[in-house]
């Protein structure tokens, strides 16, 4: 089972490594699209590595209330607890 700041750590990763974000900028309160700078397509390619991730299919609709980085940690822990 991962832990909220396994999925944090592994989430950074990805957000830096595949869409250029800052690390210092990645909080649990960073809002996805106006402080990390994500755009709708982004968000695609984000769930694609989520995926990849966990393993777990996600359903866009389970995306669509996430709005900051907190937001994907808690979806993604319902996902593998689920």
């Amino acid at each position: 089972m991962q832990t909220r700041e396994q999925i944090l750590e592994a989430l950074t990763h990805i957000l830096v490594d595949e869409f250029e974000v800052e690390a210092d900028d990645i909080t649990l309160e960073a809002s996805l699209y106006e402080e990390l700078d994500l755009d709708s397509i982004d968000a695609v390619d984000l769930v694609i590595k989520l995926q990849q991730m966990t393993g777990k299919k996600i359903k866009p609709e389970e995306f669509k209330a996430v709005r900051s980085v907190g937001d994907v940690v808690t979806a993604i822990e319902g996902l593998v607890k689920g």
